[in-house]
């Protein structure tokens, strides 16, 4: 028998689920990658100016925190729309639309003058970014053969935090030279990807056989609440519910609370500090998306799922009650590892539990419905914040992950599971 050398071994393990794949996959899995991580760019300039952007003009918390839950609202009702968009014209068309909407209207925020005219670009914004994600998922899903599938799509969610990062360099750079309004014109970046992905990404081939059947829009959301499938719709949704609560109500709100001055209920930290903080946050969220698809495809979606949401809630617990930046240095990648991990698994679990036919649709109804549920989250961490601090919020969004975790008891194991 041939001698493996260990090293040689562990590229096998790593990399060899890559060489497995067809090169159609391989460009899927690299648009929608491409398109998560941009979203992410264009979303999170947000918060990365919003201490800056509350100063010029004139925006209390409250507010700062309705126009992160209105573009919420927006994403919720974008992903709905979209969803069934991907079912019925196909997935690369939805997430070339999707991208467009997003880029453009995240250049027009820096165009805003008041609160109105930035809460109507922000709404935009949501409708564009919330569409992304349903067509990509299901794109990827679709494309992979079942035992990679938890980590393509680990790679895909893991762009999410290398957009993250690049939006935290971005703003470091050009926001105490330029401003925040030049942050948000480098947002209209995003649109030129899609000369890339018209030219070179494919429709799969599930969706091209299975286009015939795909349901009339109100047919497809009937059907995920027949009997079959209503149960695990709702459970999944609620914990969606949940995680986004908790997921956006942090992150949209961590730059602002470490950026703010201390009279305010913040660290006091400068944008530089503030943006090298994040994106060594977004390390520890990169390797949370990846890894997690790979413990999922070892040991099942729900121990993966369960595990990573109850993590989370403990160190954001600890995260609440630290103050000391070099603790929050260290804390942050391990809140960001465990709190945004686990939805690698989302994407996974819902394209082996719905057929192809409503695939996208209960997709992006369960994900974005979610949305509507954590856009009270934005609002609600900037109120408590102003009434009882940034350390009750955040404790408070801890509760939501645990919420989150006692939801799975209704969701089963879905590991292996070919398409229908």
């Amino acid at each position: 028998m041939p001698l493996t050398h260990p090293t040689e071994q562990n590229r096998t393990t790593w990399f060899g689920w890559w060489r497995e794949s067809s090169p159609d996959a391989r460009k899927a899995l690299a648009a929608a990658s491409l398109g998560w991580m941009l979203d992410s760019f264009d979303v999170m300039l947000y918060s990365l100016v919003l201490a800056a952007l509350m100063a010029d003009l004139d925006l209390a918390k409250a507010e700062a925190g309705v126009l992160g839950s209105i573009t919420l609202v927006a994403a919720a009702v974008g992903g709905l729309a979209f969803g069934h968009i991907a079912d019925r014209f196909g997935r690369t068309r939805a997430m070339m639309a999707s991208m467009l909407i997003y880029a453009t209207f995240t250049a027009a925020c820096g165009l805003a003058n008041n609160f109105v005219q930035l809460a109507v670009f922000r709404v935009f914004l949501g409708f564009g970014m919330g569409g992304e994600w349903a067509s990509g998922a299901a794109l990827v899903s679709e494309t992979w053969p079942a035992k990679h599938r938890g980590k393509a799509l680990g790679f895909m969610q893991s762009s999410w935090a290398v957009g993250y990062a690049l939006a935290a360099i971005v703003t470091a750079v050009v926001l105490p030279v330029a401003g925040w309004r030049a942050v948000f014109f480098v947002g209209v970046l995003p649109a030129f990807a899609t000369l890339w992905i018209r030219r070179n990404v494919k429709e799969s081939d599930a969706w091209l056989t299975g286009r015939v059947h795909a349901a009339p829009i109100f047919a497809g959301f009937r059907e995920i609440f027949s009997p079959a499938y209503r149960r695990v719709t709702i459970a999944i949704t609620l914990m969606n519910s949940c995680t986004l609560f908790a997921w956006w109500g942090f992150n949209l709100w961590v730059p602002a609370y470490l950026s703010l001055p201390e009279a305010s209920g913040g660290i006091g930290l400068s944008a530089r500090v503030m943006s090298a903080l994040i994106v060594f946050m977004q390390v520890g969220m990169w390797f949370g998306y990846v890894t997690f698809g790979f413990v999922s495809d070892k040991v099942g979606r729900k121990p993966s799922y369960i595990t990573y949401l109850l993590m989370a809630a403990a160190l954001l617990l600890l995260y609440s009650a630290t103050r000391n930046p070099w603790l929050l240095l260290a804390l942050g990648p391990f809140v960001a590892f465990f709190g945004t991990g686990y939805y690698t698994g989302l994407g996974t679990v819902t394209a082996e539990y719905f057929p192809t036919h409503i695939r996208a649709t209960a997709q992006g109804f369960t994900y974005n419905l979610g949305r509507v549920a954590s856009a009270f989250a934005p609002f609600t961490v900037g109120s408590l914040a102003e009434l009882e601090g940034f350390g009750v919020a955040f404790r408070v969004l801890a509760v939501a992950f645990v919420m989150a975790s006692a939801l799975w008891f209704w969701i089963p194991e879905t590991k292996g599971r070919e398409f229908r």
